[in-house]
C-alpha cells in the first residue's frame, strides 16, 4: 500500500504543477498514470511542438514544458507509480479514499486528484484491411520520436495540424530518407501557415505530396514494406514505404472514471468552480478533464484549477490548522 497526502491521477502538465503548489503547503503527492513516463498528451503526441499561450513563454516546445515542470516540483520529492491505470477509487472506514490500478497496486490518502486530460485515447484507425497486422511492424498512429524514422521512407496519411507540423519537422531537420503525405481531399484543416510550408516543401521536390488520394492496403511479409494508394482520378498504384503513419487524430474517452460514481456530463466531471471538488467530498478534478460553466480546456486554466484545489485539501486534511498564504518571492521554495 503506498500512502501519501495526495493521489494524483494523471501525471499530465496539470497534475505537475499541482505537485508544486501541494508542495508549498508541505502536502506530499503520489501521481498514477498510464504512461510509462511523466507528461501526458505532450510528452506521448507531440513533444516538439510549440506552446504559445504558458505566461512567460512567448514560445516553448511541449517536451521542455514537462521538463521544467518536473524540475519545478523536484524539491517536492512526488512519487509516481508509471505504465499502470487507475480503476478504482473505494472510500475506507477511516474517511480516506484507496485508488486501484489495472495492475493491483493499491494507493492510499485523504484526497483524490484527478487530472487526466481528456481521458483515455485511442487513435481514429483508417479503414484499411489487415491494418492491425501492421501495428507495431512499421504503422503507427502517434510520433513519440522522430528519431525512429531516421533514413526511412515514410508515408503520412492526414490533413490535420499534426499530420501537416510532423511531416515539416521530419523533412526540415532532414530526418526521413523521402516522405509522402497522403490526402484524401485537395484542401488542408491544419493552420494556414503549415498549408504553404507544406506546398512549398512539395513544389521544391523535398516532399511527395499526394492529394485526393487515400491509402486503402499495406504490402509486406511481418513488416512494412510499402502501401497502396487509391487516387481519385489515377487510380490505384503502389509507394514503397518503411513505415506508413496515420495521423486522423486521437478519440477520447472517460474509460474508467465513468464508473467512479462521479457527475458526468458531456464526457467530463462536473465540478464546484470555488474549490473544483466533485460530488463524491474529497475528489477534485482539475484540468481539461473537468467542466463547468465557462470552462476553456487550456494549460494555463488547469495550473489555476490545481492551485485553488490544494488549497482546499489542505483545509480538509488539516482542518484545525490556518493556512496563511506565503508568497514565493519572499520565501523561495526551500523556505516552504
Amino acid at each position: 500500500m503506498i500512502e501519501t497526502d495526495i493521489i494524483i491521477i494523471g501525471a499530465g502538465p496539470v497534475g505537475l504543477f499541482t505537485v508544486f503548489e501541494a508542495g508549498l503547503l508541505k502536502l506530499k503527492c503520489h501521481l498514477i498514470d498510464s504512461l510509462p513516463q511523466p507528461g501526458g498528451q505532450l510528452a506521448e503526441i507531440y513533444p516538439k511542438k510549440p506552446i504559445y499561450d504558458i505566461p512567460g513563454y512567448p514560445t516553448i516546445d511541449a517536451g521542455e514544458l514537462i521538463d521544467n515542470l518536473m524540475e519545478q516540483c523536484a524539491p517536492f520529492k512526488p512519487s509516481f507509480t508509471l505504465g499502470e491505470s487507475a480503476v478504482s477509487i473505494d472510500n475506507t472506514e477511516d474517511n480516506k479514499f484507496i485508488v486501484t490500478t489495472n495492475k493491483g497496486t493499491k494507493h492510499k490518502a485523504p484526497i483524490v486528484m484527478i487530472a487526466g486530460g481528456l481521458g483515455v485515447f485511442e487513435p481514429r484507425k483508417p479503414p484499411v484491411e489487415n491494418l492491425e497486422l501492421f501495428e507495431d511492424k512499421g504503422v503507427e498512429y502517434i510520433i513519440k520520436d522522430p528519431e525512429f524514422y531516421r533514413g526511412k521512407k515514410v508515408v503520412v496519411a492526414g490533413g490535420g495540424d499534426s499530420a501537416l507540423d510532423w511531416s515539416i519537422y521530419l523533412i526540415e531537420n532532414k530526418i526521413v530518407k523521402e516522405l509522402s503525405l497522403v490526402h484524401r481531399r485537395s484542401s488542408f484543416r491544419g493552420h494556414l501557415d503549415s498549408v504553404q510550408k507544406v506546398m512549398d516543401l512539395a513544389g521544391a521536390g523535398k516532399l511527395n505530396l499526394i492529394t485526393e488520394a487515400e491509402v486503402i492496403g499495406i504490402k509486406g511479409e511481418g513488416k512494412v514494406e510499402g502501401v497502396t494508394i487509391r487516387h481519385k482520378t489515377e487510380g490505384e498504384f503502389d509507394k514503397e514505404c518503411d513505415h506508413f503513419v496515420p495521423l486522423f487524430g486521437l478519440k477520447p474517452s472517460l474509460g474508467p472514471i465513468a464508473n467512479w460514481g462521479l457527475e458526468i456530463e458531456k464526457n467530463a466531471i462536473k465540478v464546484d468552480t470555488t474549490t473544483y471538488t466533485t460530488n463524491r467530498p474529497g475528489i477534485y478534478a482539475i484540468g481539461d478533464i473537468n467542466t463547468y460553466k465557462g470552462k476553456l480546456k487550456l494549460i494555463l486554466c488547469g495550473f489555476h484549477e490545481g492551485t485553488i484545489a490544494v488549497q482546499d485539501a489542505f483545509a480538509r486534511i488539516y482542518p484545525d490548522k490556518k493556512n496563511v498564504l506565503k508568497y514565493t518571492t519572499v520565501n523561495g521554495v526551500n523556505g516552504f
